[in-house]
């Protein structure tokens, strides 16, 4: 698997507003080491990973990137070989995936997106090889990446290409029966339709993704409610009204169980926040400023100021100003 750490670690101190010098100054490190890091040409010290890590914020998402000097050396035989996959480089794998997914919650998404997608290709060289018992969970991780791909695209507005990405999502989920990533994908394709003003695919998308068999309760929950938001949009009152008690039925059931790793971020205040987008739809806006703004509180410190979280604040905004 490629090593993208320095092209991430640049990128992220770029954003943060540190020079290579300003950063080896402020981590008290020599800065031909550190040269030599973000350029790749040295592997970088567990302590160092972490010491810019810190630097730029990123709660261990960055330095999560990288893997131990046994998994690296696993997955690089794996990579050679797909078809002698073992779990162990599944894992791997898989781990750095979730580390990509928490530095989103931090980075910008354009900085994000060349490393992902070179990630992303080697991942599906290997699936395309491997044989085994293990393909269906590297098949599961491929589709994860893709859709995580197709998200940054969204997230940067390069719809098209984001909507390609997505579309490969669903199929290799499809592939496997996983429809908790087959319903991440659909909703994701729901946030598009939304960036792109169309009320009908928001309501078609999110509404898709409810509805698929085998998503988790708190996905169908925030699906439910931005689908019922775009029925809103289309003045189909009673059609939204009756999706808002379809997500109403589920919450005792989502209380009870943990979100999905894929999608760790679904929890209760999470979807209040789904609810805002909701009940500003039905023009509700006393309503919709008090779940926006309770979920938005009830944001873990490193998801506050995620760039997806812009969305919410600018609706908390129209809310507030039409009530």
């Amino acid at each position: 698997m490629r090593d993208d750490f320095p092209d991430l670690a640049r990128r992220a101190l770029r954003d943060a507003g540190y020079s290579m010098k300003a950063a080896a100054r402020e981590m008290h490190y020599d800065p031909s080491y550190l040269s030599r890091v973000l350029n790749g040409k040295q592997s970088p010290s567990g302590n160092l990973a972490l010491a810019l890590d810190s630097l730029v914020g990123a709660g261990g998402a960055l330095a999560g990137t990288l893997l131990d000097d046994d998994d690296a050396s696993r997955v690089e035989r794996s990579a050679a070989n797909p078809s002698r996959l073992d779990a162990g480089t599944v894992d791997a794998l898989a781990g750095v995936l979730a580390a990509y997914r928490r530095l989103d919650d931090t980075a910008q998404p354009s900085s994000v997106i060349p490393a992902t997608m070179a990630q992303m290709r080697e991942v599906l060289r290997m699936l395309k090889e491997a044989r085994g018992p293990q393909r269906d969970r590297l098949s599961d991780v491929a589709s994860e990446w893709v859709q995580f791909s197709g998200w940054l695209f969204a997230q940067t507005s390069e719809h098209k290409e984001g909507v390609r990405l997505l579309n490969d999502a669903v199929d290799l989920a499809d592939e496997t029966g996983n429809g908790t990533l087959a319903a991440q994908a659909l909703n994701f394709k729901g946030y598009v339709a939304r960036q792109q003003g169309r009320p009908q695919g928001i309501a078609r998308w999110f509404g898709a993704a409810a509805n698929t068999p085998g998503a988790h309760p708190a996905q169908r929950i925030g699906d439910y409610l931005q689908a019922a938001a775009g029925l809103a949009e289309l003045q189909e009152q009673d059609a939204a009204l009756r999706m808002v008690d379809d997500a109403e039925k589920l919450m005792d059931a989502a209380a009870k169980l943990p979100p999905p790793d894929t999608a760790y971020w679904l929890t209760p205040a999470f979807n209040r926040l789904n609810m805002g987008l909701c009940t500003l739809a039905l023009g509700r806006y006393s309503e919709a400023a008090d779940h926006l703004r309770t979920g938005l509180a009830g944001l873990p410190d490193e998801l506050r100021d995620a760039p997806w979280s812009w969305e919410h604040k600018d609706a908390l905004r129209r809310a507030v100003e039409a009530a």
